[in-house]
C-alpha cells in the first residue's frame, strides 16, 4: 500500500489533508463546507466520547438533549452573544416544499413561511436557559449540571476537515449555580477536566489559562482554554470552560428562591470540546508515514500479521494466534487478527503504519518454529524480536510505554519552541522564522493586541494561570505589564 504522503517539512498542511484522508479518517461530502467521518476516525471520536462522559458524569453532570432549532427571538435576548454568533448563523425560512410548476424540479413553498425564523444550533445557550427557567424554582434545584452531546452549524466559508467545519460534533455543558464562587469554581473544574484528558488520554500536552477580553466567549465574564502546539509551530485551542455570571439568567428570568425565600439569579457556567480534538490527535504526534495513535484512543491497539503461504500454514499459525488474541482481549487490550488473503503482509504492514496501530506483530514460519513474535512499535519505528511465553506481558507494557513516549516527544517539543522576547522586533522574528509560543510583556489594552495580530497573524492564546508576577515593559508601546502572555500563530 503507497502512502505517497507528502512531508511535513514540504507542506505541513498538505500532509495533514493527505493523512486524514488516506488512513480513513474523514472525507468531504456533497454538502459543501461538512465532513463525513469515517468508522476508523468515528472510532477515535467514540472513544473520547466515551472516557469524556465517564469523567463528567464523574463530577457529577448527566447528560441530556435538546431541540436542534432555536428561535430567532431567543438569539438576540442576551445582546452580545448574538454579535458574536450572528455572522455564522444558518436561519430556516420556510417549512415546504414543492414541484415547480413549469416541472423544472423542486421549489420553496412561498406561502410556507415560518411566522419566526428558526436558527440552526450555533451553541444552545440560549434554548437551555429557556428550559431552565422552567427547572429552577427553588435553591434545592441547584446546582444544575447538565450536559448535552450534539451537532452544530457554524457558517464556514474556509473548511478544513476537523479544524473547522460548517457542521461539527461536540458536547457542550451547561450549568447553574446558587452563588458566584460555585459558578467559577465549575468553570476551573471543567477546564481541569479537559486538560487531564488531552494529557492523559490524547497525550497532548496543553497550558491551561484565561482568555483576553476580546478572545472570551460571545456572553462570557471569563473564558478559560486549554492551548496545545501543533508539529508546525501552530497553536490549537483544544477546549474552553466559560464563567457566564449572570447574563445568561437575567436574559431568561432564571430565579431561585435562597434559604431565607428571597429571589436571586443563578449564575451560570458552558463549556465544550469538539471534533477538532481529533485534528489536534493527529497533528501533534502523526509522521510523514502517517498517524501515530495513543494507545488510550487507538481503535485496534495491537494488529497481529501472519505471513504464510498456503492454508495449513494459516491454521498452523492461528493455532498460535487464537490464544493469544483472548489473552490479550483478557488484559484490555484491543486486538486484531488480519487474516485477508485480498493483500500480501507488505500491504498490511503499510496500511496498519498509515492508521498509527500501535504496536505490530508478524508471526510466520520461521517464529512458529522458534516460539516468537516480531514485535513493531509504531512511535519509534522498531522492531524486536519476543518469546511467545513473554509476548502478553510485553505488549501490555508497550501500552503504557508507547502513551508515555509520544506525551514525551509532544512536551519536549513545546518547551523548545516557547520562547520569550522582550522586543517588537525579536517578536516578529520568532514569530515568522521559530513559530511556538512566544512569551511577552503586553500592556493589556484591546488595541495594542489588535495591532500585533494584524501585523504578525499571531493572537494571544491565553495568559497563564501559571504565569508568574514579573513587572516589565509591553514590547509594542513601552506601558507597564505585570506577567507575561503567550502568543502564537493558530488554527
Amino acid at each position: 500500500m503507497g502512502k505517497n504522503l507528502t512531508s511535513r517539512a514540504e507542506d505541513y498542511s498538505k500532509w495533514y489533508n493527505e493523512l486524514v484522508v488516506k488512513s480513513d479518517l474523514a472525507e468531504n461530502s456533497g454538502v459543501r463546507g461538512c465532513m463525513v467521518i469515517k468508522p476508523y476516525g468515528y472510532a477515535i471520536w467514540e472513544k473520547m466520547q466515551g472516557q469524556l462522559d465517564k469523567m463528567f458524569k464523574e463530577t457529577g453532570h448527566e447528560n441530556a438533549y435538546f431541540p436542534l432549532f432555536i428561535p430567532k427571538s431567543y438569539l438576540s435576548k442576551e445582546a452580545s452573544h448574538v454579535e458574536g454568533f450572528a455572522k455564522e448563523c444558518a436561519v430556516v425560512t420556510h417549512y415546504r416544499l414543492k414541484n415547480a410548476e413549469d416541472g423544472s424540479g423542486i421549489v420553496v413553498d412561498e406561502n410556507a413561511k415560518l411566522e419566526e425564523e428558526l436558527i440552526v444550533r450555533p451553541t444552545s445557550e440560549t434554548i437551555i436557559w429557556d428550559t431552565f427557567r422552567k427547572w429552577v424554582q427553588s435553591y434545592r434545584d441547584l446546582p444544575l449540571k447538565i450536559n448535552q452531546w450534539a451537532n452544530v452549524v457554524r457558517w464556514e466559508m474556509r473548511t478544513r476537515l476537523f479544524l473547522r467545519t460548517a457542521e461539527f460534533l461536540w458536547q457542550e455543558g451547561h450549568t447553574a449555580h446558587a452563588t458566584r464562587e460555585e459558578a467559577v469554581e465549575e468553570a476551573e473544574l471543567m477546564m481541569n477536566v479537559y486538560a487531564d484528558f488531552a494529557e492523559k488520554y490524547m497525550g497532548v500536552p496543553v497550558i491551561k489559562g484565561t482568555k483576553t477580553e476580546s478572545e472570551r466567549f460571545a456572553g462570557a465574564e471569563e473564558t478559560y482554554c486549554i492551548e496545545a502546539l501543533m508539529q508546525d509551530g501552530k497553536a490549537l485551542q483544544a477546549g474552553t470552560s466559560h464563567f457566564l455570571g449572570q447574563n445568561f439568567a437575567k436574559a431568561f428570568d432564571v430565579k431561585f428562591a435562597n434559604k431565607e425565600g428571597k429571589q436571586e439569579y443563578v449564575w451560570a457556567t458552558s463549556w465544550g470540546v469538539s471534533t477538532r480534538l481529533m485534528g489536534a490527535l493527529v497533528m501533534t504526534h502523526s509522521d510523514d508515514n502517517g498517524l501515530v495513535l495513543p494507545p488510550q484512543l487507538a481503535p485496534i491497539q495491537v494488529v497481529i500479521v501472519p505471513i504464510y503461504k498456503g492454508l495449513d500454514q494459516l491454521d498452523a499459525i492461528s493455532q498460535k494466534v487464537d490464544p493469544l488474541v483472548k489473552a490479550l482481549r483478557d488484559k484490555g487490550v484491543t486486538v486484531k487478527y488480519d487474516t485477508r488473503d485480498t493483500h500480501k503482509p507488505g500491504f498490511k504492514f503499510n496500511e496498519y503504519e498509515l492508521k498509527g496501530v500501535p504496536v505490530r506483530l508478524a508471526v510466520g514460519q520461521r517464529d512458529l518454529a522458534n516460539g516468537t513474535f516480531e514485535v513493531a512499535r509504531r512511535d519509534t519505528l522498531t522492531k524486536e524480536i519476543v518469546k511467545a511465553e513473554e509476548i502478553v506481558d510485553k505488549v501490555v507494557s508497550l501500552m503504557d510505554e508507547i502513551q508515555e513516549n509520544i506525551f514525551k516527544k509532544a512536551l519536549d517539543y513545546r518547551k523548545e519552541h516557547i520562547t520569550k522576547v522582550d522586543s517588537y522586533d525579536e517578536f516578529k522574528k520568532v514569530i515568522e522564522e521559530k513559530g511556538g509560543f512566544v512569551s511577552a510583556h503586553w500592556d493589556g489594552t484591546v488595541e495594542t493586541e489588535d495591532r500585533i495580530k494584524e501585523e504578525t497573524k499571531a493572537t494571544i492564546r491565553c495568559i497563564p494561570l501559571d504565569a508568574e508576577n514579573e513587572e516589565g515593559k509591553c514590547m509594542v508601546t513601552g506601558k507597564p505589564s505585570h506577567k507575561r502572555v503567550l502568543f502564537a500563530k493558530a488554527y
